[in-house]
């Protein structure tokens, strides 16, 4: 057995509540989008889950096949529809794969005792300051944000169980997050300074036809975008300043690669006085001991975002900075499972009191 092999099988899930018996009737908001299609894929294996209601608006009255042919087999979903014409008395939980703005308008006109697992960013910052600021506009629903729980789900778990509305996070910062928070709530690595190299596959900018996502302007090429201004660094900053225990700001760049799904952030940081990289390596381990679906890999192994394409796994590894007391975090996902769709349905896992690892146990597909 191969180091990889080894450290996948020596960590043992966590023990799960039973399976309850009854199937919860789920809705689909903005079904049309590469998240929505994700949703549609992993429910399909899920026993306590039937897709009642798919919208999107302008695909309205296509068969789900129509708009997405590898998902023929999914011969148990109903045709997609007008957000207007979905009957909301027969829904128990929802999954908002609308765009930003949009959606925040869409889930306070919801019945309030419908679970939401929302994959926009609307509710995810908690100041709503910090929203107008980074998104141009204020929030429509602050109120709900307030209620608003943030879904990181290895950090989160016992909030997201007792949650009616979810803020599914972020691809980057799932990604960061993951690797840093430890390391900083432990006081391994200082608050500053920290540089945060990301990049992610064309899938993170949508399905909508876009000029800048045409074959012709990404192929044979690696671009930086939104550089400087990203609106995840605020969500990447709120959740290590909480780790930190102090205000921590971020120098965070994507890249846009020519991939179609996979996500690597390499995160720079400054290690404490008398801290050393194996201690993060071990913080790291204990930190996520036992997690079902993040592996800390072993020493000297590069995590490679092939190895969790479609699957809902989080690699990471630590190695030291060739600069004297710096060091490198490693982290990557599946920007359209672990970085959303995959992440929002562990998370609804847990808020309907369902084993966290049903329907999402797929292993990475390679090559």
């Amino acid at each position: 057995m191969d180091v990889r092999a080894q450290a996948v099988a020596s960590s043992p899930a966590p023990a799960s509540a039973p399976m309850k018996t009854n199937v919860a009737n789920i809705a689909v908001l903005g079904a049309s989008g590469y998240t929505g299609a994700e949703v549609v894929r992993l429910t399909a294996l899920h026993p306590n889950i039937k897709v009642t209601a798919l919208t999107g608006d302008k695909q309205a009255g296509k068969a789900f096949s129509d708009v997405f042919p590898h998902l023929v087999a999914a011969t148990n979903v109903p045709k997609l529809v007008k957000i207007d014409d979905v009957n909301f008395g027969d829904v128990d939980a929802v999954f908002c794969c609308l765009p930003h703005a949009t959606t925040q308008e869409v889930i306070k006109k919801l019945p309030s005792n419908l679970k939401v697992v929302d994959l926009s960013a609307d509710f995810r910052l908690k100041n709503p300051a910090t929203y107008a600021e980074w998104y141009g506009h204020e929030h429509a629903a602050v109120e709900l944000q307030k209620e608003a729980v943030y879904g990181l789900t290895e950090l989160y778990r016992d909030q997201v169980k007792s949650a009616r509305l979810l803020a599914n996070p972020g691809c980057y910062p799932t990604c960061s997050q993951l690797g840093l928070y430890p390391l900083l709530k432990a006081g391994l690595i200082l608050p500053e300074d920290i540089l945060i190299d990301a990049k992610s596959g064309v899938s993170g900018a949508g399905r909508a036809a876009k000029e800048a996502n045409l074959y012709c302007e990404i192929a044979e090429g690696i671009n930086s975008y939104a550089v400087g201004s990203h609106r995840h660094m605020p969500e990447i900053e709120q959740g290590l300043t909480e780790a930190a225990g102090k205000p921590v700001t971020i120098s965070f760049t994507p890249h846009l690669i020519n991939m179609s799904r996979g996500m690597q952030t390499t995160s720079y940081v400054k290690l404490a006085p008398g801290v050393t990289v194996d201690q993060l390596r071990s913080q790291l381990t204990s930190t996520y001991e036992g997690e079902p679906f993040v592996r800390v890999l072993p020493k000297g192994v590069v995590p490679h975002t092939r190895h969790v394409r479609g699957s809902n796994y989080c690699l990471m590894s630590v190695f030291p900075d060739r600069i004297a007391g710096r060091a490198i975090v490693i982290s990557v996902i599946d920007n359209l499972v672990k970085g959303a769709s995959g992440q929002g349905l562990q998370n609804l896992n847990l808020m309907m009191g369902w084993p966290e690892t049903t329907a999402l146990l797929q292993l990475a597909m390679f090559p």
